[in-house]
């Protein structure tokens, strides 16, 4: 299986388990706290670990975001960390939560739209199937709970959360290639600290010791990995690929809801299975092969001296690999199977 793929399904799962566990926590805490507590948990253990990993010289770690970088995370953060967040809010105040649930499920839609129409990321009808499987198995899952839509502005809220998401995905693309611990951590805070507020304004207060602890743990794993696996799958498939294996989350969380909280489930459930495996089907055997230009570029990242690093070092290697540092690629025409990584972002 492809190195990118097994990083958006692992991300997929962990988000996905988070839900279940999370929902242990719901009769502890506000909704509110607990999306902070969440975030909050992703931001904190993730920051320890990039500073742990620094004070042992950031060994074999991808290289961090430079200066240029920076505009496009400010507008992720802004647009996936605070924006998102607070739609989703408005509109669950106005919007039964079984509408909610199926409407969630636009966000890879809308990421994949963004990327295909907007970002210009290639993609074929093998592609736009899978993806419309996937969808269309969330919609199924989602189903089950008879959605009833009320007043519309809390759907047009819910569907602005999602278009939010779907941004911060595709401009999360932009940096992929930089330390995605140090993305995530970064990512975790901003949105921690801003539903933290938000949460004590609405008149919350903090839980017990022992919830929050169990929050913090939860996001660290089902928010916090989750979206390092995610910025490491968006550098190896592109966000519209990312967006599809993702979509496998509901299931995966409807799956360990059916084990943990014995959840009773029918057959909507099962085809929702069957279709999100062939949808994934559709997606694992493609094969996009053509000839190609690299144009010159510079970036730095982990990698290994294959087809696409081919340089020099200005520096003394002991001829370690995987390795990181700034480097730059000369122009380059070939042909062999590729997705829309970070190396491939050419026109068609």
């Amino acid at each position: 299986m492809h190195q990118g793929v097994m990083f958006a399904l692992l991300a997929a799962a962990l988000f996905g388990a988070s839900t279940p566990f999370a929902k242990l926590l719901v009769g502890q805490v506000s909704p509110v706290m607990l999306a902070a507590l969440l975030y909050l948990g992703s931001g904190a253990g993730l920051s320890l670990w990039y500073g742990l990993r620094r004070l042992r010289g950031n060994q074999g770690a991808a290289e961090g975001l430079r200066k240029a970088d920076l505009p496009w995370l400010a507008a992720a953060i802004l647009s996936g960390g605070i924006g998102g967040p607070l739609l989703l809010m408005f509109g669950l105040a106005q919007t039964p939560a079984s509408s909610a649930s199926l409407l969630l499920n636009m966000e890879g839609v809308l990421t994949a739209l963004l990327a295909w129409f907007v970002f210009k990321e290639n993609f074929d009808r093998r592609i736009a199937l899978g993806m419309l499987v996937i969808v269309l198995a969330g919609v199924l899952l989602s189903w089950q709970q008879m959605p009833q839509f009320g007043l519309p502005w809390g759907p047009l809220a819910i569907l602005a959360a999602c278009l939010c998401w779907a941004i911060d995905n595709n401009l999360t693309r932009r940096i992929s290639a930089s330390d995605a611990v140090q993305i995530a951590a970064l990512k975790g805070l901003v949105a921690g600290l801003v539903n933290l507020a938000l949460a004590l304004l609405l008149g919350a207060s903090l839980p017990a010791i022992a919830s929050i602890g169990a929050a913090a743990l939860i996001g660290f794993g089902g928010y916090g990995l989750s979206l390092v696996l995610f910025v490491l799958a968006l550098r190896h498939l592109g966000s519209a690929r990312t967006g599809a294996y993702f979509s496998a989350a509901p299931f995966i969380g409807a799956a360990i809801s059916l084990l943990l909280l014995q959840e009773a489930v029918g057959g909507l459930f099962w085809l929702a299975a069957a279709l999100m495996a062939f949808g994934i089907w559709l997606h694992l055997t493609e094969r996009h092969q053509h000839t190609h230009s690299h144009e010159e570029i510079e970036h730095g990242h982990r990698h290994s001296h294959d087809l696409h690093h081919q340089h020099e070092h200005d520096f003394e290697w002991d001829g370690r690999e995987p390795h990181s540092h700034p480097h730059r690629h000369l122009p380059i025409s070939h042909s062999h199977a590729h997705y829309p990584d970070i190396h491939h972002r050419h026109q068609h």
